[in-house]
């Protein structure tokens, strides 16, 4: 895939729900991937979608000649079979681009119900090889959604003996500390089964270490930091946008996916518009690792990882964050401006006079401003915000708003649907 190639890499993002999935879109994902129900293995964000609104997405997806791929990934039994059957065909209904899916006989009966329909191997199917990915091929799918665990090498070496297979890897998002997310600990500890959707994320939590003398019986803590325990299963999160240009040099790579269904509206928005930053650059022969990552570390994370692509696992020494299940990112998330632009929703302290920096969808206008509402201005390729008033849409005025507030907040003038405002944390 060279610059000059004419089939761009594909940007695929996370949609837990209606509003995530347009953010995603507006921001530059070029596909979103998301499922209704059990089957899709995220029960909780799957909640947020039902059909109407799946279908509502879907049309929206389509009328931007973006795409949507739908999650049926989970690993049924046997008291499911008929459901199964008749979700795929209500799913086929809707029109949906392609089916996620990693059991393979999921796979030979989306086949049979909804044989127009692509199949893309789900990452919990594992394919590290040439041997796999060749017996998936020949039962017909098209795209195989690698194993985290895959090196560029072998990408490029299943690629070559499988040229028009389509190959698309995670180059953001949670990491799971069992092979490709087959875990059964929060099962045994919280009846909440991983591979149907539910998982506790019990590998973020803190645990206590304790030795026991087999003699007396008598356990002793382990010393650890005083009320923190440990965090011993905690991977860091997956971080590869440093990295865009060797994975789109190589040329193996047909789609960069991220994840995070269960993740923000903010999370949603900037991973997509940085990511589809560094793919554009890449095209127009443009390298700038360090403002992605200034991005990237805005968003709360559990510190960044580059994974298993470029190096081996056994190479790997700071995969894991043995000191907190999660950190803040650099930024605040101040405000979100709902679908008409013409107000914002409070997500944290907002005051009158202060600037806040204004994240929009990509290639949008914004209008400098300046009036007895409040003021847009632009400095140094950026745009920000600061309001003279808060006044709500009840006519309400407050000297400050707090996130638990849920009134709208009138703007100066209006803005793009889900632009975020952010500030600095201290």
């Amino acid at each position: 895939m060279s610059h000059n190639s004419s089939k761009k890499v594909q940007l695929l993002s996370p949609a837990g729900n209606l509003t995530k999935l347009k953010i995603a879109i507006d921001y530059g994902a070029d596909a979103v991937y998301g499922g209704v129900s059990h089957f899709s293995l995220r029960n909780r964000a799957g909640k947020d979608f039902n059909l109407e609104s799946f279908k509502e997405g879907i049309d929206y997806a389509h009328s931007r000649g973006k795409k949507v791929f739908v999650t049926i990934n989970g690993f049924p039994f046997n008291s499911q079979l008929k459901l199964l059957e008749n979700h795929i065909a209500k799913m086929a209904d809707l029109s949906p681009d392609a089916f996620i899916v990693a059991a393979p006989g999921v796979v030979r009966l989306s086949k049979k119900i909804a044989p127009t329909i692509p199949i893309h191997l789900s990452t919990q199917a594992n394919v590290l090889n040439v041997l796999d990915a060749e017996v998936f091929y020949e039962m017909g799918v098209k795209r195989i959604v690698a194993a985290r665990e895959l090196s560029l090498k072998d990408a490029i070496e299943i690629k070559k003996y499988i040229p028009d297979l389509e190959l698309e890897i995670f180059v953001h998002g949670s990491m799971c500390f069992a092979f490709s997310g087959r875990c059964l600990i929060s099962a045994l500890q919280n009846g909440r089964v991983p591979n149907r959707g539910s998982c506790a994320n019990d590998c973020r939590f803190d645990y206590e270490y304790y030795v026991k003398n087999p003699d007396s019986g008598v356990m002793m803590r382990l010393e650890e930091e005083e009320g923190v325990g440990t965090h011993i299963f905690n991977s860091k999160d997956l971080n590869l946008a440093s990295y865009v240009k060797e994975i789109l040099d190589c040329g193996a790579i047909d789609a960069l996916k991220i994840e995070g269904r269960t993740k923000s509206t903010y999370y949603a928005g900037l991973t997509a518009r940085t990511y589809k930053m560094a793919i554009e650059d890449y095209y127009k022969g443009i390298y700038r690792p360090e403002f992605y990552q200034e991005e990237l570390h805005t968003l709360k994370n559990r510190g960044f990882t580059d994974g298993y692509l470029i190096r081996r696992p056994h190479e790997r020494l700071d995969t894991q964050n043995h000191f907190s299940a999660i950190s803040e990112g650099s930024y605040q998330v101040n405000g979100e401006v709902g679908e008409n632009g013409k107000y914002f929703l409070c997500k944290y302290t907002t005051k009158t006079g202060c600037p806040y920096e204004i994240v929009a969808p990509r290639n949008v206008e914004i209008k400098c401003i300046d009036n007895e509402i409040g003021k847009i201005y632009q400095e140094n390729e950026k745009f920000y915000l600061i309001l003279n008033k808060i006044i709500l849409e009840n006519n309400k005025e407050l000297p400050e708003i707090h996130s638990g507030n849920v009134n709208p907040v009138l703007l100066p003038e209006i803005l793009p649907p889900y632009t975020f405002l952010r500030t600095k944390t201290n």
